[in-house]
């Protein structure tokens, strides 16, 4: 029995039955229904009050229970675990790289298992993960717990891309994305915080970044039933909207050309995916940004300890980072939304991240204020993620397309973790000046990647109005997904396989950039 057939009957005095079909129509683009603005507006305040709020928590935690390995190392980590050499590298490279392996797993989980079932499991996975590794004594205990962690963490990113693709239209979508994405500033500020206040605990039987590690990881098992109960698998079973609400939310997401979700895995889907070229440079535009961002996840506090501060003044210090972090992220999503382009934004925040580095290689270790600012600029290279994320959703439709897609592109997000800590050798320290050399070259990189997938989209759009034309219908269309205002489609006779094609089968579709 559908989710639906149980359903009362709607406040338009429709019964169980007509609301089943309506939604059932609606989604397979038969029929169509009126949206208003405040019915518009209404929907999407139901929708971040549930549904957004749970990804932000979710993701809070997940990079809580990820930024913990650089405090407990400020902590004494290393010298207590007995680690030398790399050791701490391929510690903190461990979980991404069991990441990376579990990819194809995660892109199959995230279109068979309902949404409602996979996300509390990842997340009390990680959390026991993250638990365990309070009882590591060895370098062989903390790299065993951390690639559980990194297992379970595995899902987060492209499921969380994927969920909100298919509860928002894509205008919507990058300052929704930023929201959560966020929570690495906000967590950057709670493990400073947390790190300072646990640290100060005595105790002869626990080390002080053990009792930091077990507290975050009870933190994110205790979330677990709560993120059960709220969540919900899709717009067309959600229990916070009213029957008439889903069709109406099905309706509104119809814009998007993207789709709203399946449980059927479509192997056509991944021979697009493999012979499209905006796939790899993705892919580049991930490993490349993550190979960056590694520099302060991995290797912050100690390149902030490396100023010469104590490991109380340490933590304190990377709480202004995480600030920047969480403003940076959601201006930079917020005023692409408005602006409603993608590419220059994100070519616009290398800029500072280039200058940080440049400043970090160049300033002798005495200016210690100097250093400071140039740290607390790599803060703008967090703000790239989300703008890429929802710049990756927005230009794919068909479920399996996206799911494999976002997996994609969290495995080479996970590359670039892998590869970043290793550019930062503990010989080099306190300096750390090949690793920075090497980062500075990989922004400047990144930068023209972005600007050939910016040009790539163009040249898809040229293409897809040639098609269009061909096939008798109208070359221009308007993309009203992209409007801060609800429009549905207003041209005659388009939008019927707005839930049933992919981007590259859909003449409709309109590439974002």
């Amino acid at each position: 029995m559908s989710s639906l057939d149980i359903l009362p009957e709607s406040p338009t005095g429709k019964t169980q039955g007509d609301i089943t079909e309506d939604v059932e129509d609606t989604t397979a683009g038969n029929a169509r229904v009126e949206v208003t603005e405040e019915e518009n507006k209404r929907i999407r305040r139901k929708t971040d009050k549930t549904i957004l709020t749970i990804l932000v928590w979710a993701y809070f935690l997940q990079i809580l229970d990820k930024t913990v390995l650089g405090s407990g190392s400020v902590f004494g980590l290393q010298k207590d675990a007995g680690l030398v050499g790399n050791q701490y590298s391929f510690v903190g490279s461990i979980a991404p790289i069991a990441q990376l392996a579990w990819q194809p797993f995660s892109s199959v989980l995230i279109i068979k298992v309902p949404h409602r079932i996979l996300m509390p499991s990842l997340v009390l996975g990680w959390g026991i993960a993250q638990t365990s590794m309070a009882a590591c004594h060895n370098y062989s205990g903390l790299l065993a717990a951390r690639f559980f962690l990194g297992l379970f963490e595995a899902g987060c990113l492209p499921l969380f891309g994927v969920i909100t693709n298919q509860w928002y239209r894509r205008s919507e979508q990058p300052i929704r994305v930023a929201a959560w994405y966020g929570m690495n500033g906000m967590a950057t500020i709670i493990a400073s915080a947390l790190s300072y206040g646990l640290g100060h605990i005595p105790s002869h039987t626990l080390y002080a970044w053990q009792i930091i590690f077990l507290f975050v990881g009870l933190v994110t098992i205790v979330s677990v039933p709560f993120i059960y109960w709220k969540l919900d698998n899709g717009v067309t079973s959600a229990r916070f909207l009213t029957p008439h609400e889903r069709v109406l939310a099905v309706e509104r997401l119809r814009a998007n050309q993207t789709g709203i979700g399946s449980q059927r895995f479509e192997w056509p889907h991944v021979w697009e995916v493999l012979i499209e070229p905006k796939t790899y440079l993705w892919i580049a535009m991930s490993l490349l940004l993550n190979v960056g961002a590694s520099v302060t996840n991995t290797f912050g506090p100690l390149i902030l300890s490396g100023l010469g501060f104590d490991k109380y003044v340490t933590s304190l210090l990377n709480m202004p980072f995480g600030a920047v972090q969480l403003i940076i992220i959601m201006l930079s999503s917020y005023a692409a939304q408005k602006v409603k382009v993608k590419a220059p934004m994100l070519i616009l925040l290398t800029l500072p991240v280039i200058t940080g580095l440049a400043i970090l290689y160049a300033l002798p270790r005495a200016n210690t204020g100097g250093l400071l600012g140039g740290y607390y600029l790599l803060a703008f290279l967090f703000g790239g993620q989300p703008l890429i994320v929802s710049w990756v959703v927005g230009n794919t439709a068909g479920t399996t397309k996206k799911s494999l897609v976002v997996s994609i592109y969290n495995g080479a997000s996970s590359a670039g973790n892998i590869i970043g800590p290793l550019l930062f050798n503990s010989k080099d320290a306190p300096t750390y000046f090949p690793g920075l050399k090497a980062t500075l070259a990989i922004f400047v990189a990144l930068a023209v990647v972005v600007a050939l997938q910016w040009a790539g989209l163009w040249a898809l759009n040229k293409s897809q109005e040639k098609r269009r034309v061909r096939n008798g219908k109208t070359r221009f269309i308007h993309d009203a997904s992209m409007e801060d205002k609800y429009m549905g489609i207003q041209e005659q006779g388009l939008g019927e396989h707005a839930f049933d094609m992919t981007d590259r089968q859909n003449d409709e579709f309109v590439y974002i950039y």
